[in-house]
């Protein structure tokens, strides 16, 4: 079987991995109720004057019932009396109960308008090191599936629920006004029916949680073997990827089924102790109708009342499957919503609008977790408007060094410093805007050329748009197409070839107003003449900016300020093409190694 990534129970989130309990959940969720009070105030209205309605039915039925028997004569005006007040108490019931249904309605979908919103806005704020160990496909479907489920059950169960309880205590309260001596039945029925509920209860909430756990994995898997469809094609591993789908897919069922199948069994027990119930009214009833303590109305509308006093119970038992997969669901939503936001900030905070390009690494120590350390001691000095190569082999720290820079994580030891501040004393997205970045994995969003072009900069005028796709040689290929600028991209850039996506975001950095430049092997992706002419235009981007460069191929960076050579987490060499070269060190190995 698949191993699991769930958000309440990750591996590497040891924080959460202890499941909230269903007062958590409630507690969490009485905040949003309390967003609309006025439309719940509302809702509490309708439930007890539609539930007080037809409350009164069993006793005008009672009363109608000993109208007809009472005397040997049927007294018809009386009946015709009660008959048209059911009428009218039930019609009223019944209109108020529609009512309180819209309320409800309403009610539970601008709470799942809320909780979206805010888990959205809650995501943006999460660090880079939530994404790391967390599937998108299990975040998406919190999101969707989770939410959804709470508001589902807001509109529908809370409706069911709380009518319930109305009903109940209302014909409670009838049963002992009718005769207080045969309510002594259910002494012995609701320990009963209590006892199977809270036994049963314990081992079906266990069960939804593993079901929601079950279903976000399962999400996750789907939606990266979709998005990596091309890759499993290319390496013919469709077989494999169904064979690994069935598993997800067979443990999303059966741990489903295990939840429905075990919740399901608690309505039959409890009906059955209901009936019961039923059977000893009606004896003892008939023992104290004989003995003329009372009429067959009476009768009557108690057998009424108790089937409202015990079928209310039963229903909101047969409801349990939604109720715990909604709990399970709101478990997971308000786990994530108090997973600890980025804050890498230090006091005190520095108000900076204006970076001027001077970076420094001061002896940094860091590690993703406390099993391998990354960088060990690490320290350079990158001047104002200066070029900054990073060289070395595969897992030697060059993309670590950069998710520093851009205070995605901070480090256990030592400081970094921009124009002599601790970037930790400058806010994270005032520090990010100093950067613009061009990744050797170009992303697109679904939109217009143009749009995408001016993502870093909004303000961008049509001009400075085609300028910059011009200086990154965006612009011939731009101009061919059917709708040129306004031709819309399908998300990740549709149809365009990855060399002409990497064109765009290069021209979306040229775009940018920032002061400092990050590019990660920018143009791995365009052929040697096309890299020629980037590079050129790139000499225009950088002036006078502070630039990081990582590179492969190291012919791109041999006018670099300061080249430096990374291997195992620790600057080896550090210093130009010239001296590097001269001493025929790493550099230089890797240098011939690219030539030969």
């Amino acid at each position: 079987m698949p191993n699991y990534n769930p958000l309440s129970n990750s591996g590497r989130n040891k924080a959460h991995a202890k499941p909230k309990n269903a007062k958590y959940v409630l507690k969490n969720l009485a905040k949003y109720l309390m967003r609309y009070k006025m439309r719940l105030i509302l809702a509490v209205f309708l439930s007890l004057s539609s539930s007080f309605f037809s409350l009164i039915g069993p006793y005008l039925s009672g009363k109608c019932i000993d109208a007809i028997v009472g005397e040997g004569n049927v007294n018809f005006p009386e009946v015709y009396f009660y008959i048209v007040l059911l009428i009218i108490f039930y019609v009223v019931s019944s209109l108020l109960s529609y009512l309180l249904s819209l309320t409800m309605l309403s009610i539970a979908q601008h709470i799942g308008e809320a909780m979206r919103y805010d888990v959205f806005e809650h995501l943006k704020k999460l660090p880079v090191s939530f994404y790391d160990s967390h599937q998108s496909g299990d975040i998406i479907s919190l999101v969707s599936y989770d939410i959804n489920t709470i508001s589902t059950s807001l509109s529908t169960d809370v409706v069911s629920i709380a009518s319930a309880a109305v009903n109940v205590i209302g014909s409670l309260i009838m049963m002992l006004f009718i005769m207080p001596l045969l309510t002594l039945v259910f002494v012995i029925t609701i320990p009963i029916s209590f006892i199977i509920t809270r036994k049963m209860s314990r081992k079906s909430k266990k069960l939804f949680r593993m079901r929601s756990e079950a279903y976000g994995s399962y999400s996750g898997f789907s939606e990266e073997r979709i998005s990596g469809l091309r890759s499993i094609k290319a390496y013919g591993r469709e077989e494999q990827i169904l064979n690994q789908f069935e598993e997800y897919n067979e443990l999303a069922t059966s741990r489903a089924y295990e939840a429905e199948y075990y919740s399901s069994k608690t309505g039959p027990f409890v009906n059955f102790v209901n009936n019961l119930s039923l059977s000893f009214i009606a004896v003892f009833g008939a023992l104290l109708y004989l003995y003329k303590w009372m009429s067959l109305g009476q009768i009557s509308s108690f057998i009424f009342y108790s089937r409202k006093f015990s079928g209310p119970i039963n229903e909101t038992l047969n409801l349990f499957a939604e109720i715990q997969s909604a709990l399970a669901a709101g478990e997971r939503v308000f786990t994530l919503l108090n997973e600890k936001e980025e804050n890498f900030n230090q006091e005190p905070i520095l108000n900076v609008t204006k970076a001027e390009g001077d970076v420094e690494f001061d002896h940094v120590q860091f590690s993703y977790n406390s099993s391998r350390t990354i960088l060990h001691d690490l320290s350079f000095h990158a001047k104002k408007g200066s070029m900054t190569a990073i060289v070395g082999p595969t897992g030697a720290g060059k993309t670590t060094i950069i998710n520093l820079l851009m205070k995605f994580y901070i480090p256990q030891q030592g400081k970094i410093l921009l124009d002599g501040q601790n970037i930790n004393q400058i806010p994270s997205d005032k520090l990010r805007r100093f950067y613009s970045m061009v990744l050797q994995d170009s992303f697109l969003f679904e939109g217009t050329i143009k749009e995408n072009i001016a993502y870093g900069n909004e303000n961008a005028t049509e001009e400075q748009i085609i300028q910059a796709a011009k200086m990154a040689h965006a612009d011939s290929f731009i101009t061919k197409l059917k709708n040129g600028y306004e031709e819309r991209i399908a998300e990740e850039g549709g149809s365009l070839s990855k060399g002409q996506k990497q064109l765009l975001t290069i021209a979306r950095a040229f775009l940018s107003q920032s002061q400092m430049l990050i590019l990660d092997e920018a143009t791995s992706s365009v052929d040697t003449r096309t890299e020629k002419r980037i590079q050129d235009a790139m000499l225009a981007l950088m002036k006078d900016k502070t630039c990081f460069v990582i590179a492969h191929r190291l012919s791109t960076i041999r006018n670099a300020d300061l080249i430096l050579v990374v291997y195992d987490g620790d600057i080896v060499e550090q210093g130009t093409h010239e001296s590097l070269m001269a001493k025929k060190g790493v550099y230089y190995s890797l240098h011939q190694s690219q030539y030969q």
